[in-house]
């Protein structure tokens, strides 16, 4: 079991519910306070931002994604594209400050040195995305700092995964959620493959969730169903925003809606 905050995770206690704001925001804070209150009102346990600066993410050349330039309806780099997605870290310690006052916890996705250092007063746990699971030294980084980590799996192989997973635990931390994940913006539902779940808790002997790409809410439901301890999901105050993720992201209702279904299981088993 795993304890953030005053939340214990474990097999047997209610799904730990992560209203993932990511960059939904569109580099407002005042919109980044706004899906707060939506995550809150939804009875999420927690809302996660991330935490970067476009420099450290991106190369001056990098495209963007297929789905990024369908959803945004035109082309241009990655950089230019994640530059206007960025909030300063300033925003972030008064988004903490915001998600206290609230009753939610604050978490973020750190994709640098410099931002895990910052966050570490800041968060209860650290979340780490697809896209650094093969990055071990921020992995070692991060796990020194003795908080709970809950790490996304999205395009990894099963070696990519143990090699993480030992990273960790060989800085003394065991306090680990691995998230199964499918990296595709929307995730077709063949590609979801759930019982993924299953072989990792088996063959780690870790606590497991799912990071949810889907459209809809079914998946995550399913998921929480068949032993995920933690769910994740992209929610946004409105669809027809401009950026990269709000298309297949759940709206307000829907979030609330999914919380619901989940936290309705849990008071049922």
């Amino acid at each position: 079991m795993i304890k953030i905050k005053n939340t214990l995770i474990a097999v047997g206690e209610p799904v730990f519910i992560i209203a993932e704001a990511g960059v939904n925001h569109n580099g407002n804070l005042n919109l980044a306070k706004k899906l707060v209150d939506v995550a809150r009102d939804a009875g999420a346990d927690a809302v996660k931002f991330q935490t970067f600066k476009a420099e450290n993410v991106a190369t001056a050349n990098a495209p963007m994604a297929a789905y990024q330039k369908k959803n945004m309806g035109k082309e241009g780099s990655q950089l230019d594209m994640i530059r206007k997605l960025e909030l300063s870290f300033q925003d972030f310690a008064a988004l903490k400050g915001y998600c206290d006052k609230k009753g939610i916890l604050f978490l973020s996705t750190p994709h640098s040195f410099d931002a895990v250092d910052f966050l570490d007063p800041l968060v209860p746990a650290y979340k780490i995305g697809s896209g650094d699971l093969t990055n071990i030294p921020l992995l070692e980084h991060v796990s020194q700092k003795n908080k709970p980590i809950i790490l996304s799996t999205g395009m990894a192989n099963i070696g990519e995964i143990e090699e993480a997973i030992k990273a960790i635990r060989g800085k003394g931390n065991n306090q680990i959620i691995v998230m199964h994940c499918t990296t595709s913006y929307p995730c077709p539902l063949k590609d979801v493959n759930l019982r993924a779940m299953g072989a990792i808790k088996k063959k780690f002997n870790v606590l497991v969730g799912y990071s949810d790409h889907t459209l809809g809410i079914e998946v995550p439901k399913l998921a929480s169903q068949i032993g995920a301890v933690a769910i994740e999901k992209h929610f946004t105050i409105d669809k027809n925003l401009p950026g990269p993720d709000h298309k297949a992201s759940l709206d307000p209702t829907e979030l609330k809606e999914m919380v619901r279904a989940i936290k309705e299981k849990d008071t049922n088993c």
